[in-house]
């Protein structure tokens, strides 16, 4: 198989005509909605930091594969500042969480372990589903690399909330819990950072043949 196949261009292309590749965002569209209400609720009753942070992302999971199927098939360029938006609102996401780590770090509450180890263990059977769908889909442009990071990066988060509830129960302190959350929003900037950086690069072109 040649180059010019497998190149971001071709794998956006094709993304953009396939019915299929639509009908998945709307599936992790629908997902995400889905499992932001239920850690949102669980994270409240169970007051954890790493769960509240899950919901948060999976909130902006949810506006983010709705931007994609907003902007699918559309010009590079406006493709490239979608991903650019969507970039920025990982950043935030990472920049809220750690802010929640400290705020928590300094008023000393538990979280119940219980409850988040089966809520964790529900958004990792959600996530996984939904990285799986779209791992076939995870080259392309910044706007396809954003979809796949946040699928990615939800499941890892929801493997270490899971870890986080055991060491909760094990030392019955609140402490595995921020430091996974602390992870969780450092890998939103990392993401945030990658994506950000590609879809600048994707811009730059379009504005020299401006």
């Amino acid at each position: 198989m040649s180059d010019s196949c497998c190149s971001p261009g071709c794998a956006t292309t094709a993304a953009a005509r396939s019915p299929r590749y639509r009908r998945i965002l709307w599936a992790a569209l629908v997902i995400n909605a889905a499992m932001f209400a239920v850690e949102l609720a669980g994270g409240l009753r169970a007051d954890s930091v790493s769960l509240l942070a899950d919901a948060i992302d999976f909130f902006g999971d949810a506006a983010n594969y709705g931007i994609s199927l907003l902007v699918l098939g559309m010009a590079a360029g406006l493709r490239s500042r979608a991903a650019l938006f969507k970039g920025l609102t990982m950043g935030a996401f990472g920049i809220f969480v750690l802010g929640r780590v400290a705020w928590s770090a300094a008023t000393g509450s538990a979280p119940q372990p219980v409850t988040m180890g089966a809520i964790g263990a529900l958004a990792l059977v959600a996530n996984v589903s939904v990285a799986l769908m779209l791992y076939a889909w995870r080259e392309g442009d910044a706007n396809m690399r954003s979809v796949w990071l946040c699928s990615r990066n939800d499941a890892i988060g929801n493997v270490a909330v899971m870890a986080a509830a055991l060491g909760v129960f094990g030392t019955g302190s609140g402490w595995p819990d921020l430091a996974v959350a602390s992870v969780m929003g450092v890998l939103g900037l990392s993401a945030a950072r990658s994506v950000i950086a590609q879809a600048r690069g994707e811009l730059r072109p379009a504005k020299m043949r401006a």
